[in-house]
């Protein structure tokens, strides 16, 4: 038994100083490529979670930037209805004042021309009145008047007439 714990511990001590000397050769050669690599990764790892941070605070600056945009496009689209709605009323309202003025001046115009008319009318009618009274006149006369005692009698009384008035 002796032999085969000399062999086991021999063993041991090859296998420890073997392990150690790997150890050794991967600090050296291994080591420090494998730590570069997983510093190198987790640089990586880091930027991209800042990028995310980055455009994630992007998506969040677009989107209060877009809600300013829609806010004052609201904005300036009610202030447009606003101002056109204004405008039509005034328009609305220009027109019914023209039509009114017109309107007026039309109805004016009626009523001078029926004036003109009715003055027009009665004009006709007094000098048709006139040459009626005339002609009447004239033949109530030419009947009266028939001899000379009756001429004279209305010429006495046409002057005492008008000598009293």
């Amino acid at each position: 038994m002796g032999l085969l714990e000399n062999f086991s511990s021999g063993l041991f001590i090859i296998q420890s100083v073997v392990f150690i000397i790997l150890l050794l050769v991967l600090r050296k050669f291994a080591w420090k490529p494998i730590m570069d690599a997983l510093n190198e990764r987790e640089g990586t790892i880091v930027d991209s979670l800042n990028q995310a941070k980055l455009a994630r605070q992007e998506v969040q600056n677009l989107k209060a930037e877009n809600e300013n945009i829609i806010r004052e496009a609201k904005i300036e689209r009610d202030n447009i209805l606003k101002e056109a709605k204004e405008i039509k009323e005034r328009i609305v309202g220009d027109a019914k004042n023209v039509a009114q003025t017109e309107a007026d001046k039309i109805i004016e115009q009626a009523r001078q021309s029926i004036q003109a008319e009715k003055t027009a009318a009665m004009a006709d009618i007094k000098n048709q009145i006139g040459a009626l009274s005339v002609t009447i006149a004239e033949s109530i006369l030419k009947q009266k008047l028939d001899n000379d005692v009756a001429q004279n009698a209305l010429v006495e009384n046409i002057l005492n007439k008008s000598n009293l008035n």
